[in-house]
């Protein structure tokens, strides 16, 4: 956990509070508690025993049961509309932090039993697993694990995927042909790509995917990709969109993505210059990592957060996965958009997702080979 902790430090500043978000921490820890003010003046002596009891024990949060405290490492965007459809089921206010999910993580690791988050709804499970490993999550019932397959939720029962994120490489159909794409995401080291190359280092989804192929092809090979991928002069981009937008102009000729970023402008653009293709043979070039959530061990809502966790398993939820976010469902009879071939379809790699928890190791690898600065 050091290590982690070493890795979601260096990150860099707090995650993101934007107009209308709920504020950071330490102010909202205020506004969240119950204020004895009025009682301490009408009531001294029921005041006194108050501030005893409170002094005896941590402050836990808002004790409403119609209140629920997610920390979102999901985008405001993508997720906001769901979590009002929550709100309007079921009459619970949700108050959300939303941020990058590693500095999320990192947050709740430094609150620890204090943090005011019921439920960290990450966009990777190398996060939850950070905080599984941390014993900060509490386990989740089998009937809400067993909604999906045992490969996309801990093997101890601490988190649970709620929608699928393949990774893929998307390529420009007017400049290369299927078939003259690499069989495996190693065989972009190869001399015959120099220059032809779009990558987003800084990206949490791209960090996640080096962290699994140094589980699944170990630390020398990753390296060894790496630089071999470095020696091809790869083009950076800020993120998964703007590698995307890159192939579609020319810029370069493939890119590595998430698969669901070419399904919005496809969406938007049926003739939009670019198309996917996912990796056989279980590479780690075709990774399918999680977004999911972990109820906090120390919630205060544990109730209501186990209810928002359900939900983003219901039919409705799984549903707007598919047709909103265009991400793979992960609940059995829910079928993948028709834009995609069916999940099951994916020959993935062989991966416990929670293994994929140690990202400081990945962010040392990617800047002792200056994939970062």
């Amino acid at each position: 956990m050091r290590k982690l902790w070493y890795f979601l430090s260096t990150l860099g500043p707090e995650a993101r509070i934007l107009p209308g978000q709920w504020p950071v921490p330490e102010r909202d820890q205020i506004a969240m508690r119950m204020s004895f003010t009025r009682t301490a003046l009408l009531l001294p002596v029921l005041a006194a025993l108050l501030v005893t009891a409170c002094a005896a024990s941590p402050d836990t949060g808002d004790q409403d049961a119609g209140v629920l405290i997610v920390y979102s490492g999901r985008n405001e965007e993508l997720v906001g509309p769901l979590i009002e459809q929550f709100e309007a089921k079921t009459g619970i206010d949700v108050r959300v932090r939303y941020g990058d999910t590693a500095e999320l993580a990192a947050t709740i690791l430094e609150e620890g039993a204090n943090s005011p988050a019921d439920v960290f709804y990450g966009q990777d499970a190398g996060a939850l697993g950070a905080l599984a490993e941390a014993g900060l999550a509490t386990p989740l019932p089998e009937d809400t694990l067993n909604r999906v397959g045992t490969r996309f939720r801990s093997e101890d029962g601490l988190w649970v995927g709620t929608s699928g994120r393949a990774r893929v490489l998307v390529y420009n159909p007017e400049l290369l042909s299927e078939d003259e794409l690499p069989t495996s995401i190693h065989d972009l080291t190869d001399p015959v790509w120099k220059g032809r190359i779009g990558w987003a280092p800084t990206n949490g989804s791209f960090q996640a995917f080096v962290t699994a192929m140094r589980v699944i092809d170990g630390e020398d090979a990753t390296r060894a990709w790496l630089e071999g991928i470095l020696a091809n002069e790869p083009v950076a981009y800020s993120g998964n969109s703007a590698a995307l937008q890159g192939v579609a102009a020319g810029e370069v000729e493939v890119a590595l993505i998430n698969h669901y970023y070419l399904m919005q402008e496809l969406a938007n653009d049926p003739a939009f210059n670019a198309a996917n293709y996912f990796f056989a043979g279980g590479d780690p070039g075709g990774l399918v990592n999680v977004a999911g959530v972990a109820i906090m061990k120390n919630a205060s809502n544990a109730e209501n957060a186990q209810r928002f966790t359900d939900y983003l398993l219901s039919d409705e939820a799984q549903e707007y996965f598919r047709d909103t976010t265009y991400e793979y469902p992960l609940v059995s009879g829910i079928s993948a958009n028709d834009m995609l071939p069916p999940l099951d379809t994916l020959s993935t790699p062989d991966i416990d997702l929670s293994s994929l928890s140690d990202l400081s190791g990945t962010l040392t690898l990617l800047q002792e080979t200056g994939a970062l600065d």
